[in-house]
Order: C-alpha cells, then sequence, then structure tokens
C-alpha cells in the first residue's frame, strides 16, 4: 500500500509483561511510520493515572491488560475513531457506553485461535490412541499392555462444544482425519455447520457418543457449569474430555468426583476456575487429569501473530478499507 494521506494519532495500552511479545520491534516500528504514535506506551494504571493522554488520540492499540472502555474512559478521548485489540475477547473491555459510540473495535481472535487449535487437535489424537491412559496404567502396573483397544483416528468420533474462532479451525485440522466431527452450538446454523464440516447434535448426544470431547464455548451465565456429573459420567469408556476454552465451563467438584470413579476416562484441562486451582484442589492429584498451565493460547514468539494482525488492520483503516476482524455488536456477547 502506499503511503498514508492522514497519520492518525495512536496510543498503546497495555501490560508490560506481554507487550514486547506481542508487538515486536518491527511490528512497532512500522506502526510509527504508519501514525503519530505516542511515546512511551502506558499501562492502563498509568493511563488512569493520567487520562489526558487520550485527548487527542484516533486509534487506542492494546492487548492484555486493556482499559475498560467506559463512559469515563471515552469522555477523555473525544477523538477516538477505532480500537485494535491484539488479543482475544473484548466482553471485559465494552460497555454500552462504548458501542453507543459506534467506534469500530478489532479483535485479534482469530490469530489466538491458531495455536489454540493447534494445541487441541494435538490432544485430540493423543485422547483417540488413549495415550494418556495407557501410560498411566502402565506406571501402575509396571508392564506393558498387550495390544490395547483405543478408537484411534479411523472412523472414531470427536465431539466440540462450540464452535466460534477456534471451535472451527479445530474442525478444519480434523477434517484431514478420518473421524466424524459433531458439534453443539446454538448459535451455529446447519449451513455453517455443513461448511465446518461437521453435524449438529444436542449435548447430551454429544457427550454420550464421542471418543473426544473439547470444549470450545463461551463463559456466559447459561454456560457456567454446564459441563457437570451427568455429562460426564455418560461418556463412552476410554473418553477424552479437553477443556482450553473457560475454566468455569466445568463444574469442577462434580468433575472430580465423576473421574474418581471412572478411572478410565482422561480430562486435559488448560483451563481452570480458579486459576491456577487451590493448591489443595484435587485436580492437581487425580491421576486422570492432565493439567497443564494455560499453553494453549498463544505463548512467546507465537504471539506475533496478534500484533501482526493488528498492523494489518491499521494498514487497512489508514486507506479507508473496511476491518477484516471488526466486531459485531450484536455477537460479542457471545464471543468467547
Amino acid at each position: 500500500m502506499n503511503e498514508p494521506a492522514h497519520r492518525p494519532t495512536a496510543l498503546l495500552v497495555m501490560e508490560e509483561e506481554r507487550r514486547a511479545d506481542v508487538y515486536p520491534p518491527d511490528v512497532l516500528a512500522e506502526i510509527g511510520r504508519l501514525t503519530r504514535l505516542q511515546a512511551p506506551p502506558l499501562t492502563r494504571q498509568q493511563l488512569d493515572a493520567a487520562p489526558d493522554a487520550l485527548r487527542e488520540i484516533e486509534v487506542l492499540l492494546t492487548g492484555w491488560g486493556a482499559p475498560v472502555l467506559d463512559a469515563a474512559f471515552l469522555s477523555h478521548a473525544p477523538r477516538l475513531r477505532a480500537v485494535l485489540v491484539a488479543a482475544g475477547s473484548v466482553r471485559h473491555l465494552t460497555t454500552p457506553e462504548f458501542w453507543a459510540r459506534e467506534v469500530p473495535i478489532v479483535s485479534a481472535a482469530s490469530a489466538n485461535a491458531v495455536p489454540v487449535a493447534e494445541f487441541t487437535l494435538a490432544q485430540v489424537l493423543l485422547g483417540l490412541k488413549h495415550t494418556h491412559r495407557l501410560t498411566r496404567e502402565m506406571a501402575s502396573a509396571r508392564r506393558f499392555p498387550s495390544d490395547p483397544r483405543v478408537p484411534g483416528a479411523y472412523r472414531s468420533r470427536v465431539g466440540l462444544l462450540g464452535l466460534g474462532h477456534i471451535g472451527r479451525l479445530v474442525a478444519s485440522h480434523l477434517g484431514r482425519f478420518d473421524v466424524e466431527v459433531l458439534a453443539t452450538d446454538p448459535l451455529a446454523s446447519p449451513g455453517a455447520a455443513r461448511e465446518a464440516g461437521v453435524r449438529l447434535v444436542g449435548i447430551e448426544e454429544l457427550f454420550a457418543t464421542s471418543h473426544v470431547v473439547s470444549l470450545h464455548a463461551p463463559l456466559l451465565p447459561g454456560t457456567r457449569g454446564s459441563v457437570g456429573a451427568r455429562l460426564l459420567a455418560s461418556m463412552t469408556p476410554g473418553a477424552t474430555l479437553i477443556n482450553t476454552a473457560r475454566g468455569a465451563l466445568v463444574d469442577e467438584a462434580a468433575a472430580a468426583e465423576v473421574l474418581r470413579a471412572r478411572p478410565d476416562l482422561t480430562a486435559v484441562l488448560d483451563v481452570t476456575h480458579p486459576e491456577p486451582p487451590a493448591h489443595d484442589s484435587p485436580l492437581f492429584t487425580l491421576p486422570n487429569v492432565v493439567l497443564t498451565p494455560h499453553i494453549g493460547g498463544a505463548l512467546g514468539a507465537e504471539r506475533h501473530r496478534l500484533g501482526e494482525l493488528v498492523l494489518d488492520e491499521l494498514r487497512r483503516f489508514i486507506h479507508d478499507l473496511p476491518f477484516a476482524h471488526a466486531i459485531d455488536p450484536d455477537r460479542a456477547a457471545s464471543l468467547a
């Protein structure tokens, strides 16, 4: 694209810890070329102490640790024309006052979906081979099993709870394998399901018939604790539950009871509620729980994708092109 005719005034506000990963030097340099980028970047706390820094800002660049876009924030940002978020969900930072201003907001959820879907795919394939179950049984018995029976990735069934960015990407990855993919998502149309290569079913069928169930639903009042004892107890022998979405989707106390009673099941939990779990949580000690420290999402250099997406959207904004990743306010509440 050509040089911009107008260089908007921009400000970067996010936490320091992950800033250099999300906005590496080459991305920041290009942002500085395209905008009048105010220096230094601020944290949310620093902005709270000096809100007049927003007075001339047209483009807010942010990520983890973003400021809440409430009435107080907006009163200090009369020239704000766009918010570009190098992170996934924007539900925690948007407010009715923000949506009323009709300022477009971009999310990098599709970029963050990439490593989550990759991690999920790896765990699905391990689950179809019963890898975690066989590993713990070998450690206990001190011998190898004789010809273990596992579903494998051949005419087996994988269930996805949620068809957002990550769920659709996982379905796309699974399309390369000889497996049937089921999905439960009240917002997904039959046409969208066909396009994703999945068959829509009710949540009871999803859990009762899938060899692996992977959670990708948003955390809403209606989904909090929705994966409980009844659904987990209905899972097929040797099944695996994967949660890379939100810890509070799972009723963890009920899950612990089912997992104690069903040592054949495996739960791979990359997210918990609270996070991390309490020090005396059974999630640390149950042999059939594989607990990982929220590593499914973008880490280290993987976070560069988020800043690069924001940079691409900034170019579109400057050249009066429509955003590719703008959030529809009517769907914002349902996005994870």
